[in-house]
C-alpha cells in the first residue's frame, strides 16, 4: 500500500457539554471530551478492572451547531475522524502538545428525542443527507462501567 491512513472511530459518552467558539467569519468550533471504557477481568486476582480513556473531540461549523443543540453530558455518540496533534508555547515559554480528534462524521446513539419518545437516533455525515442508516446500529454496552 503506497498511501497512509489517519482514521479514528470511537463510541463513548460525553464527559461535558459541547463548548462553542465563534469566529468573525461566521465559522465556529465545538469541543467536548469523550470517554471510552475498557473492562476486563484480572486473571491473577479475578477482579473486574475498568479503564477509561478520554478523547478531546473537535467538530466544526454546522456539525458543531448540531452537536451543541442535541448532545449533552452523558449522551452516547459514535465519532469518526482523524487524529491531530497541536503544538504551542504557553505563557511560561514551555512547549505544550494537545492531541485531538477532528470529527468528520458522527451518529447520536442516544439523544433527547430517543430517550423521551423511543425514536431512532440522528446521523450526521457532511457529504450526504442527514438520515439514520441500518449500519449505525451498535449493540448496547453494560452501563456498570460508566465513568460518571
Amino acid at each position: 500500500m503506497s498511501g497512509t491512513l489517519n482514521k479514528v472511530m470511537l463510541i463513548g459518552h460525553l464527559g461535558d457539554e459541547v463548548k462553542m467558539h465563534y469566529f468573525d467569519d461566521k465559522n465556529c468550533v465545538g469541543r467536548f471530551p469523550l470517554a471510552t471504557n475498557e473492562t476486563y477481568t484480572n486473571k491473577t486476582t479475578n477482579e473486574r478492572v475498568s479503564n477509561t480513556e478520554w478523547h478531546n473531540i473537535v467538530v466544526r461549523n454546522k456539525a458543531a451547531e448540531i452537536c451543541e443543540k442535541y448532545l449533552s453530558k452523558g449522551d452516547k455518540v459514535y465519532i469518526e475522524g482523524r487524529i491531530k496533534t497541536r503544538k504551542w508555547t504557553d505563557d511560561k515559554g514551555m512547549e505544550r502538545y494537545s492531541t485531538e480528534i477532528q470529527c468528520t462524521d458522527f451518529t447520536f446513539l442516544t439523544n433527547k428525542n430517543e430517550q423521551q419518545q423511543g425514536q431512532p437516533s440522528a446521523n450526521y455525515q457532511p457529504a450526504q443527507p442527514q438520515q439514520p442508516t441500518q449500519n449505525s446500529v451498535v449493540p448496547e454496552a453494560d452501563n456498570d462501567d460508566l465513568p460518571f
